[in-house]
C-alpha cells in the first residue's frame, strides 16, 4: 500500500517534468478555465495582439453526447512577430498563430498550457530570429502569469 502511494506521488512530480521536455509550458491558475482565458484574451487585445478564435472543447464534446472537464483554447497572434518567423521557415505556420489551452484536471485544478516559442523555433529550425523568440517568450510568460493570477 505504501509503495503504491509513493509511486502515485512520484508520478505526479514527474508529469510536469516530462511536459517541460516536450516544449509545453504549463502554469497553475487560481481562476476557472473561463476566467483564465477571459483575462488572457483581454490582456492580449490590450497589447494589440489579434485573437483569432476561442474553442470550447467541452461544449464541442457535449454536442456529440460526450463529457469533458472544462477545456478551452484561445488562438492568437501578432503578424509583426509571426511573419518573420514564417519567412525564415514557412512550416512555422503549422504552429502559428500561438495557442493557449486552459483546462481543469481531475482534481479541479485549472492549468494554462502553451507552446514554448524556443521549442517551436528549434522544431522548425528557425535560428535567425533570436530577438523575436526572446520577445515572444517574455510576453507569453507575462500574459499567462497574469491570466493565472487572482484579480485580473
Amino acid at each position: 500500500m505504501k509503495s503504491a502511494i509513493i509511486i502515485s506521488l512520484l508520478s505526479l512530480l514527474i508529469t510536469p517534468l516530462a511536459q517541460a521536455g516536450n516544449g509545453i509550458i504549463t502554469k497553475k491558475s487560481v481562476n476557472s478555465v473561463t476566467a483564465s482565458l477571459d483575462c488572457l484574451e483581454k490582456t492580449l487585445k490590450a497589447k494589440g495582439l489579434t485573437v483569432f478564435a476561442r474553442v470550447n472543447h467541452t461544449a464541442g464534446a457535449k454536442k456529440v453526447g460526450l463529457s469533458m472537464r472544462p477545456t478551452q483554447l484561445l488562438i492568437f497572434g501578432n503578424p509583426k512577430m509571426g511573419t518573420p518567423l514564417m519567412n525564415s521557415n514557412q512550416t512555422m505556420g503549422l504552429d502559428l498563430p500561438m495557442k493557449a489551452l486552459a483546462w481543469e484536471d481531475a482534481k479541479g485544478q485549472v492549468w494554462i498550457s502553451y507552446n514554448d516559442p524556443a521549442h517551436l523555433a528549434a522544431r522548425h529550425s528557425v535560428a535567425d530570429k533570436p530577438a523575436i523568440i526572446k520577445k515572444m517568450t517574455g510576453a507569453l510568460g507575462k500574459f499567462t502569469d497574469k491570466a493565472a493570477a487572482k484579480g485580473c
